[in-house]
């Protein structure tokens, strides 16, 4: 898979509680269960997406959390940016320092091409699809 573990952690999270009702909470022990991520990554994966201000937390009874905005408001790209994954443009698969157009590397062309699909997709997607799709 091109993401790491942590960011498909993230979006599975993310569509669980975009998949909640208006206002509602999830405890993070039924969030690993329904997102089928590990408890112990869940406390990071969420932790993260909380000071990237796409998660509300809450503790104590009624506590948990839900998303800080609404679902079409909150594009893939934002949920991979707080797991660190950087969808740049022009870096090298091979790790070329002078790798361009004019300097290509072997797979120069095809990465070029699959980073700006994933870039795309990042930037168009938003979690509102995740409800589509369960609905």
């Amino acid at each position: 898979m091109i993401l790491p573990q942590t960011a498909i952690y993230a979006l599975r999270a993310m569509a669980v509680l975009a998949n909640l009702a208006p206002g509602d909470s999830i405890r993070s022990r039924e969030l690993a269960e329904q997102a089928e991520v590990p408890e112990h990554y869940v406390s990071k994966v969420m932790r993260r997406l909380v000071v990237a201000g796409l998660v509300d937390s809450q503790k104590g009874h009624g506590g948990g959390f839900r998303l800080a905005r609404a679902p079409e408001r909150i594009q893939f790209e934002a949920i991979l940016h707080a797991m660190d994954v950087d969808i740049e443009m022009g870096r090298c698969v091979f790790r070329y320092r002078a790798c361009d157009a004019k300097n290509p590397c072997p797979l120069h062309g095809a990465w070029a091409e699959l980073q700006e699909a994933l870039s795309h997709w990042a930037s168009s997607v938003t979690l509102e699809r995740t409800r589509d799709a369960a609905n």
